[in-house]
């Protein structure tokens, strides 16, 4: 026999089972509230009571037992039609739920209590119970019950919702427990399990797509040996001629075999590139459904993290004195766990708003025609890779004439300007802290410390709300947010030759801005962007890099920021939108200033993500301190006169930091990783000076510098080696090569490596 090795303990899961259950009986009862007829609803709460009742008699727990039968005798009466189940009916039985979760919070408590002494609040409910079956004629009203309690307004526990099974079907409608299949297995995971397993998962899939590179370096191998071959033919044919002479027939045979040799190789490379395609195909396939699987564990159905709110809106609007019924449309679609538990509070605020700001008295919806029962809905759905969230109603919408009086009223512009305002502007000053249409303060609202908390929330999760308005028949707020916060849609761009990438939720249009374009105003330069004067800075000095020295003619700009704040943002180039896998940063690095995450492209090159709004503060302060510095014209000339130097070294510290020593000092440098690589680099394209090492594999720099001195169109370059040791006889192979300078290592500290690149091929640009 197996042993049951679940790390809950009983009373563990009869709580988890009472939730479960509640939240059948909530949704199924707020299901009757609309339709008392509805038979399925009631066949749902029907077998959740009894489910609750046999969890309870389990564990020895006789209130629930009996609470739970007494709600099942009301169920049986509606059934039967004995008895119709009407708001107050409704009301008690929610109240029962809630007293259910209370028991199941506390069953040391309930089970300990002595036989003979009754739960008073349970007693006292029985009692209610009992008079709603011999009495179904009789109302009582909404007031003479108390208040849903804090466990179902707050909403279940995390490590509930988490074990509870979902309780809606894909259409929407609820499904009874029993439909579930309880022998399918959960295992429980930690957050920071899963995001290790999605981080290893997308560093595979960026590894297999380094196949691809690959490939196709071997697809030109290829083509080279094709090449070859057409030679060797063509050798064969001019030698044809000379069939009969003897100095000739050695090259016919040599070549014949030199043919046959580069078949044989032709053919064996053509056999491993089909294996490698198709190993690259599967490998590829397999890690991307691998990564798809693991970003799939962190996808919840919307319904997980909004099943509270149709009872929430339910009480909120008895409490003010209205009918108002949540309607949520896509409760299977699916969210990122962690953006479903941070949309909580946004959405609360949300729907109060719309309960309490929008939503007339049922007088008032009488005499404009309207139904009484008000309609909030909630709608979720993907579109164009990215969640979409409505929540609008059927109230009396934003009058923007009252709006724009308000906004004057508060000194937040003159009536001029208000008055030339349209609705979209006066709508953004909704989310201004400390704003708000109410002249008087309520328990709910009037504080105005609503929408600008919500935007605030949804800035967080890298998404944007707008607002719109019909008056009189309702308002809309529109909510954009990502798939899943562990992937985001980027522009990748070049700034000082380093990739960077700008979260696409945080641009407001990427431009192309030419010389004549760009204005100055009072030393700031500026350039016309959609009717205003957007101010212009370069993303390098932001990112504290060296002066920019962008080509003026055709600057690449990113428009970012917002109505109060607008900035255009130089950069080199712009590379194209990719999709990135976001690796954290170590916790140990504290708050990186203008950098949010780091992220690996395709080829496996790292990237780090930009904090856009971080960014834009680092602005302010630049502008406030009068460090802010313009673009400067005229780099495209330069870049084209800058002397090009090859770095051949095999340690990478050295060729990096060879590198960066002259790309200061602006001169464009490429490295190569050995003498081979070097000597193929030297052939390829023209450098002024090459830079080598001496003791490298494959070929040294002593060979390097022979076959550079060896070839006619090489053989006038300046050559420099710079090595670690400073043997004499080194020094003498290398001059005696063809070297025109011998450097140590150990002089990089005081330049005298810049000085011997300037004495040998003179400054960058000159």
């Amino acid at each position: 026999m197996s042993k049951d090795r679940s790390p809950l303990s009983i009373p563990d899961l009869f709580r988890i089972e009472t939730e479960n259950q509640a939240k059948v009986l909530v949704q199924g009862l707020l299901a009757l509230e609309s339709n008392t007829a509805a038979p399925e609803p009631l066949e749902a709460c029907m077998r959740a009571a009894h489910s609750i009742k046999g969890a309870a008699r389990i564990v020895n727990l006789p209130a629930g037992v009996e609470l739970a039968h007494a709600m099942e005798d009301l169920f049986v009466a509606a059934q039967e039609g004995r008895l119709s189940l009407r708001h107050a009916q409704i009301d008690l039985l929610l109240k029962g739920a809630d007293l259910m979760l209370s028991i199941a919070k506390d069953l040391e408590a309930a089970r300990n209590r002595p036989p003979e002494e009754k739960n008073p609040e349970v007693s006292s409910f029985l009692m209610r119970l009992r008079e709603a079956l011999e009495n179904p004629d009789e109302q009582g009203t909404v007031e003479d019950l108390p208040p849903a309690t804090e466990d179902m307004q707050a909403g279940f526990s995390p490590e509930m919702q988490r074990a509870a099974t979902g309780l809606v079907s894909s259409n929407g409608n609820i499904r009874p427990a029993a439909d579930f299949d309880s022998t399918s297995g959960v295992l429980r995971i930690t957050a920071g399990n899963l995001n290790r397993l999605l981080g290893l998962a997308s560093e595979s899939l960026v590894v297999s797509r380094q196949l691809k590179p690959f490939v196709e370096s071997l697809l030109k191998i290829k083509r080279l040996q094709d090449a070859s071959l057409r030679t060797i033919d063509n050798l064969r044919e001019s030698l044809g001629q000379h069939v009969n002479d003897e100095r000739y027939t050695w090259v016919d045979t040599d070549t014949a075999e030199l043919r046959r040799l580069m078949l044989e190789s032709q053919q064996m490379l053509s056999q491993r590139l089909a294996e490698l395609e198709m190993l690259d195909r599967r490998s590829t396939g397999l890690t991307q459904r691998l990564y798809d699987q693991a970003l799939a564990c962190r996808m919840r159905p919307f319904m997980d993290g909004v099943h509270r709110f149709p009872r929430l809106v339910r009480d909120l609007g008895h409490s003010l004195g209205k009918r108002i019924r949540l309607e949520i449309i896509g409760a299977s679609t699916q969210v990122d766990r962690e953006i479903l538990e941070k949309l909580d509070g946004p959405l609360n605020h949300l729907l109060n708003n719309a309960a309490d700001h929008g939503i007339e008295p049922p007088d008032e919806r009488a005499a404009l025609g309207k139904p009484p029962e008000a309609v909030i809905t909630l709608a979720a759905h993907h579109r164009a890779g990215t969640l979409q969230l409505t929540i609008s109603d059927d109230g009396r919408g934003i009058d923007l004439e009252n709006l724009r009086s308000m906004i004057v009223k508060r000194q937040l512009s003159t009536e001029d300007i208000a008055g030339k305002m349209s609705e979209s502007e006066l709508l953004e000053f909704l989310f201004l802290p400390g704003f708000t249409m109410k002249e008087a303060v309520t328990e709910l609202s009037g504080r105005g410390v609503g929408l600008d908390v919500v935007q605030t929330m949804i800035k967080q999760v890298r998404g944007v709300i707008t607002a719109s308005s019909q008056p009189g028949k309702g308002m809309q707020f529109q909510l954009q947010l990502p798939l899943t916060l562990s992937v985001i849609h980027t522009l990748v761009v070049t700034i000082d030759n380093e990739l960077y990438a700008f979260p696409l939720a945080h641009i407001l249009a990427t431009v192309k801005v030419k010389k004549e374009e760009v204005a100055s105003i009072e030393g700031r330069q500026h350039f016309h962007f959609k009717g205003r004067q957007v101010g212009l800075a370069t993303a390098h000095q932001i990112l504290e890099g060296k002066d920019a020295e962008i080509d003026a003619e055709d600057l690449s700009v990113i428009v970012a920021g917002d109505q109060e704040r607008t900035y255009g943002l130089v950069v080199d180039r712009f590379v194209g939108q990719r999709e990135l896998v976001i690796q954290t940063l170590d916790a140990r690095l504290g708050k990186i200033r203008n950098i949010s995450a780091a992220a690996l492209m395709d080829d496996g090159a790292p990237v780090l993500i930009l904090d856009v709004d971080d960014m834009l503060r680092s602005l302010e302060k630049i502008t406030a301190t009068g460090r802010l510095s313009n673009v400067r014209a005229g780099a495209h000339e330069a870049r084209k006169q800058s002397k090009r130097v090859l770095i051949v070294d095999d340690s990478l510290t050295v060729r990096e930091l060879e590198r960066k020593l002259l790309t200061q000092y602006g001169y464009e440098v490429e490295v190569a990783v050995d003498g081979m690589d070097g000597w193929n680099a030297v052939r390829a394209a023209h450098f002024d000076l090459i830079i080598t090492d001496i003791d490298m594999p494959r070929l040294d720099g002593v060979e390097l510098i022979k076959l550079i001195r060896q070839n006619p169109h090489l053989k006038s370059r300046p050559v420099m080696i710079v090595s670690y040791k400073d043997r004499e006889e080194d020094r003498q192979r290398g001059l005696e090569a063809g070297a025109d300078y011998y450097l140590t290592k150990g002089s990089f500290h005081d330049e005298t490596m810049l000085q011997a690149v300037i004495d040998l091929i003179g400054e960058a640009g000159v």
